[in-house]
């Protein structure tokens, strides 16, 4: 997951509304905005980001949708790391790694994030939640 990304402190912030449709732009967004830090379209950890995005705010939108409010997304280069964050206005709800179970069309979200990021975690806020996961820049 080589990566060109050396603005240590950068970062990138963004509302989306809480539909298919936003999830889909947040993808969308965090490549192009990895793309203008240097990132390429299609390398290891565009790809990787764009799958580690499209789960956690797949998420946001199936299981943190509160009727009317946003989700955030927000990027942020931490020296060797990149830092993705999703936040949702529905703290009660956390997400869980099920079990892995061969054939299933759903659940496996958090697998996919666990299997590409470092570490992932979740964080309370003042209102809601943020789910994190972190994927090395320079491996």
């Amino acid at each position: 997951m080589n990566a060109e990304i050396t603005l240590a402190g950068a970062e990138f912030v963004q509302r989306f509304s809480a539909t298919r449709r936003g999830a889909r732009l947040a993808r969308r967004l965090a490549v192009q905005q990895l793309d203008a830090w240097g990132t390429p379209y299609g390398s290891g950890l565009s790809d990787a980001v764009a799958v580690v995005v499209s789960e956690l705010a797949a998420n946001a939108v199936v299981h943190g949708l509160v009727p009317g409010r946003d989700f955030e997304l927000r990027l942020v280069v931490l020296a060797a790391t990149l830092r993705v964050e999703v936040s949702d206005a529905r703290g009660e709800r956390r997400p869980e790694l099920r079990p892995f179970r061969p054939g299933a069309e759903s659940g496996l979200g958090l697998h996919l994030v666990e299997g590409l990021a470092t570490s992932w975690g979740v964080e309370e806020r003042v209102v809601g939640k943020t789910v994190w996961a972190e994927l090395a820049v320079n491996p």
